[in-house]
This record gives structure tokens, sequence and C-alpha cells, in this order.
């Protein structure tokens, strides 16, 4: 399969528009998965998804194999889905930790019946802002230099909207 994938994309750096269709039917679902965590409007996620893919066709002189082709492409997709939030006027502050409470200090017992499912509707249900850097930060994988590079924010700023004060 890599060898297919590699033959694909070098026929899409020559403008096969036939190989873009392909390459478009093997990632549009993964990659409209990504955008949905992002924008929760389907609408939204499409648009950007479909931009992202065209930036990605544009620009994949500039792909290299130093990392996967679905890798590069998620970041594409991710930084769309960032640039729709930003038009939105995206603005990202502290989370203000004096509001917090933790009632039992000492009990960190969690249910570990907990499923994936469950913690990403948890994250769904956090505010825009902070949903964004958890999403980057524990779905992603970015740290929060990479995050405070990519949504033009302090580094304190995204470690505060994700980390729980101790």
């Amino acid at each position: 399969m890599q060898n297919k994938n590699i033959k694909l994309i070098n026929a899409c750096k020559r403008g096969n528009q036939k190989a873009q269709m392909q390459v478009y039917d093997c990632y549009c679902d993964a990659m409209f998965k990504v955008a949905c965590r992002y924008l929760k409007n389907q609408e939204d996620a499409k648009d950007a998804m479909q931009e992202g893919f065209l930036k990605a066709f544009l620009n994949i002189k500039n792909y290299t194999e130093s990392a996967t082709f679905g890798a590069w492409l998620k970041r594409i997709i991710i930084n769309q889905c960032i640039d729709v939030l930003k038009k939105r006027q995206f603005e990202t502050e502290s989370l203000k930790t004096e509001n917090l409470q933790i009632v039992d200090d000492n009990d960190w017992q969690f249910d570990t019946s907990i499923t994936k499912e469950q913690i990403l509707e948890a994250i769904d249900q956090l505010s825009e802002k902070y949903r964004l850097v958890v999403s980057l930060y524990l779905i992603e994988g970015y740290d929060h230099e990479e995050i405070s590079s990519i949504l033009n924010i302090a580094i304190k700023t995204s470690e505060h909207n994700y980390d729980v004060p101790n």
C-alpha cells in the first residue's frame, strides 16, 4: 500500500487529476472527522476540509516523505480549521483558576470504565477556546509551544487553558 501511495502522490505532483481524486477518496473520511473535532458545524467542517485539500494539492510539490502524507495533510486540515476559527474572531483567555475547586485533594481515583467516546464527549462540552487547546494537546499531540505558535497566543495561555491546578 505504501508503494501505491508514493506513486499516487508522485502523480499528484505531476498534476494528475485522477490521482488527486484517488487521494481525496482515500483520505476524505478521516480528514472530515478531524475537521469536525474543531468545527462543530458539519458544513463548516466540510468546507474547511475541502479548502484544506485544495491547499494540499496546490502545495503538494512541497511534500517530502519525512512525514507520512496523511500526517502532512492532517496538519493542513487542522490549520485550515484554525483559520476558520480565527476568522470568527476567536479569542483565548487564561483559565481563571480561582473559580476552580478540588473537593478532595487526596482522592484521584477515577472510573476505569470510561470510554474514548465519553472522553471526546466531555471535551466537546468545553467552550471553544478550551476545546481547541485541549484537542491540539491531547488528541493531535502538539506541545504548548507549538499550540501557542499555531493559535498565536502566549505559551502560558495554552498551558493555563489545558492544565488543572495542583
